[in-house]
């Protein structure tokens, strides 16, 4: 039986093969599904976060072997020489930019003198950044960026707080599902870094040391990924549980790809959304994103696939 618990309850002491991290929502569910993949006698820990970097911190700390990241994070922690490696891909897409339902705010260019709900340091902050700078407006300047949490944007745009949030799946689709909400705009997908949101990581020390452990469970990740894509029912039965509606998840689904597979071009598109990053000033230094990867435990989930 899959046990999984929060990061901050009381679990009780089991062997286990690994600690794994992720979020409870639709688009980073493939952990849950771990267990099934495994050989009789191993046994996958499930840990639910709401917030990245604190996985980051568990996973260097060696409370997790594995764990989710956006890749936002994941660069950020590669900049400051932290020893974290991708190791595959967890979602793509998963973002949107949201308005009140009756706003007369029509395009983004009528973002000017709007307060605007964000969370500092995300994927979703530089791409709020990105439609400011597009669209020629100043983000010290001409908007006012409010600081909210991702649970709170949209009670704040419900009752007026603010007149926008950029936030990720399910929240745009809460809002538009409850009636208060309506998708401005969702990243230019055929650019290279709109698609881009959240793979699994382990440490160099993983890697070298356990590196059995690593494949385990990057197989089970690939398997899960493969079965849920082609069981829509199934893994939106399972984020139900999560607390979210099935009519919200019937809306989000339509912005969340699972994914496993990492290569060259999705590299090229990382390394693109880290040079952003510095030009928006979220990192100081540029980090080496061919680094920051390892591939071969995809690799070899692909050939037992075949």
């Amino acid at each position: 039986m899959l046990s999984f618990t929060g990061c901050s309850s009381k679990t009780a002491k089991v062997s286990v093969d690994a600690k794994v991290g992720t979020w409870k929502t639709a688009q980073t569910i493939q952990p849950f599904f771990y267990q099934d993949y495994l050989e009789a006698g191993q046994q996958v820990e499930i840990m639910d976060f709401t917030n990245p970097g604190d996985m980051k911190t568990a996973l260097l700390a060696g409370s997790l072997d594995l764990c989710g990241t956006t890749m936002v994070t994941a660069i950020t922690a590669a900049s400051k020489g932290e020893p974290v490696v991708v190791i595959s891909g967890l979602s793509n897409k998963c973002s949107a930019l949201v308005v009140g339902k009756d706003s007369n705010i029509k395009t983004e260019a009528e973002l000017i003198g709007k307060k605007i709900a964000y969370v500092p340091g995300t994927m979703h902050h530089l791409l709020l950044l990105e439609v400011l700078e597009r669209n020629g407006i100043d983000p010290q300047k001409d908007v006012e960026l409010i600081r909210i949490d991702f649970f709170d944007m949209g009670q704040a745009l419900a009752q007026g707080t603010v007149d926008a949030f950029y936030s990720g799946e399910p929240y745009p689709s809460i809002a538009v599902a409850e009636g208060y909400g309506r998708v401005l705009a969702y990243p230019n997908h055929n650019e290279g870094i709109g698609v881009i949101n959240s793979g699994m990581m382990t440490t160099k020390d993983k890697i070298k040391n356990q590196p059995e452990m690593v494949q385990k469970f990057v197989t089970a990740h690939v398997k899960a990924t493969e079965y849920l894509n082609t069981n829509k029912s199934v893994w939106l039965d399972q984020a139900v549980t999560f607390g979210t509606d099935r009519k919200v998840l019937d809306v989000a689904a339509n912005n969340i790809e699972l994914f496993w597979h990492i290569d060259e071009n999705y590299i090229d598109r990382v390394k693109d959304l880290a040079q952003r990053m510095k030009e928006q000033g979220l990192i100081s230094e540029m980090p080496d994103i061919d680094g920051m990867f390892d591939l071969s435990f995809i690799k070899q989930a692909e050939k037992e696939l075949k």
